[in-house]
């Protein structure tokens, strides 16, 4: 999952971008609007975190922009303003989900991944697939039973592949979805998750299309 994340404040910033790498997502980071509008003309992101007091305006209707020209990137509202009222006027904008600061960044893991669920077409988070019992909630995999490790990027992956079934995704799909935009990205990164993946899961679990990309195969 690629996210964008626009908030001023350095200190949050830093520690909400070291807790979305921890989870082995792509973050890129914005401290203005402006800055937020270049990085989406750029890059298709699959979440956006928005705090509503930013240097060069309100985030409400940065956000309001998006929905009125049918931008449906899910959006989580991060911000210190806690009133009713203000909850009210940012889900009433088009957010999908209000966190109010200071909050727990294990919570915020928790609600980008019940947002991204929801946005997939399928709010549940066990996924069985041939003989694997996938938790996209506590990102944990189980083949007959017995768990299966996985690093933080090749559960990202893996879970991008899982949450389109059957879609063939090109291999700089998958790159948006490992790396932000300043990453240093190896030419055969890609190559080497899903050999990673196969010996994990099962030589058939990734197919590939020679020239195409990738797609989610039988277990």
């Amino acid at each position: 999952m690629r996210i964008l994340l626009i908030e001023d404040d350095g200190v949050l910033g830093g520690a909400v971008r070291d807790q979305i790498a921890a989870d082995g997502q792509s973050l890129d980071w914005v401290q203005r609007l402006d800055a937020a509008g270049a990085a989406m003309a750029g890059a298709a992101y699959d979440l956006i975190l928005l705090d509503l007091m930013l240097p060069d305006g309100r985030g409400i209707g940065f956000l309001k922009k998006l929905r009125l020209r049918g931008d449906v990137t899910p959006v989580i509202i991060l911000t210190a303003l806690d009133q009713m009222s203000d909850r009210i006027e940012g889900l009433n904008a088009g957010a999908d989900d209000y966190l109010v600061k200071p909050f727990d960044l294990s919570e915020l893991s928790a609600r980008i991944g019940s947002v991204a669920r929801r946005y997939s077409g399928n709010p549940n988070p066990i996924i069985s697939h041939g003989g694997f019992l996938i938790d996209l909630a506590s990102r944990t995999i189980q083949r007959d039973g017995r768990p299966v490790q996985l690093t933080s990027r090749e559960w990202t992956l893996f879970e991008t592949f899982v949450s389109r079934p059957g879609q063939l995704l090109s291999k700089a799909q998958l790159e948006d979805k490992l790396y932000a935009f300043d990453a240093e990205i190896e030419s055969n990164t890609i190559e080497v998750y899903v050999s990673r993946l196969r010996k994990k899961l099962g030589a058939q679990i990734i197919q590939t299309e020679r020239g195409m990309g990738y797609r989610l195969g039988a277990p």
